[in-house]
């Protein structure tokens, strides 16, 4: 199988990549799979009796920005303080000895940029940690987070002050990530890089491209669902590399591993 892997690989043109957040377990990363995954992360909310989805709301902003923002601001500094992982690297190898590449990526950590991606080249389908926005927002303004440094109590899981705010209206500020029920998202900036997904495989055309993905799972589905369907419309081989979640549709691969280790094995 690694074999036929390999010559699709060196036949490609194109490469496309699609990541979720099983990408970045193996740079100590947590994905949150699972209520238990994400309570063992986030033991407080455990507590609080809150999940993923209810946590990863933009209300907590308004009804509770210290909590909002401790968990917020702990994952802006685990994000900053984490290297991404060697595969990163050999997949960036791999994929500037292409005719082209693109990413794609439901992540919100900047990893693939981080990690030497063209800025150019990536689409953050749900926004960045590393950007702000006003929480209402009072205007379409978006910032980058590079000044932010949140000082969180651990044993309260709060944040202290001060907390980041609108330079304009002086409302509470917010990562500008897509959360669960939100309304007030700012896409522009995403847009923009949608933008430049559409060329790339405007370029594409017939030409052959291969789909990597990496720890994509079902609980959120958008980036298997983007790979699945970039597969068919041009005829593009799709590998979807999951330890769980590796179903796959006809005419593609599963690999049953890690991001990293099937990076090893398939770029050594």
């Amino acid at each position: 199988m690694y074999k036929r892997i390999k010559d699709i690989l060196n036949d490609a043109k194109y490469v496309l990549i699609t990541a979720g957040a099983g990408m970045g377990v193996d740079s100590g990363l947590p994905d949150f799979r699972g209520v238990d995954g994400f309570w063992r992360a986030y033991p407080i909310a455990k507590k609080l009796n809150l999940n993923f989805q209810e946590l990863a709301n933009p209300r907590w902003f308004e009804d509770n920005p210290k909590l909002a923002w401790a968990f917020y601001g702990h994952r802006l500094h685990l994000y900053r303080d984490t290297k991404p992982h060697e595969g990163y690297e050999k997949l960036l190898n791999f994929a500037k000895s292409k005719d082209d590449y693109f990413v794609v990526t439901s992540n919100v950590d900047g990893h693939f940029l981080k990690a030497g991606f063209s800025e150019d080249k990536i689409d953050e389908i749900h926004g960045s940690i590393h950007y702000m926005q006003c929480i209402k927002p009072c205007s379409s303004d978006i910032w980058s987070a590079d000044s932010i440094d949140i000082k969180v109590d651990l044993e309260t899981f709060e944040a202290k002050e001060p907390l980041p705010y609108c330079k304009k209206c002086k409302a509470v500020a917010r990562p500008n990530i897509l959360m669960f029920g939100d309304w007030n998202w700012l896409e522009h900036r995403e847009a923009k890089q949608r933008k430049r997904f559409a060329k790339f495989l405007k370029n594409v055309g017939s030409k052959k491209m291969v789909i990597l993905e990496f720890g994509a799972g079902e609980a959120v589905p958008t980036i298997r669902n983007l790979s699945e369907i970039i597969a068919k419309d041009f005829n593009a081989t799709l590998i979807r590399v999951n330890p769980k979640d590796y179903n796959v549709p006809d005419g593609a691969i599963a690999l049953k591993m890690g991001a990293k280790e099937a990076i090893e094995k398939l770029l050594e």
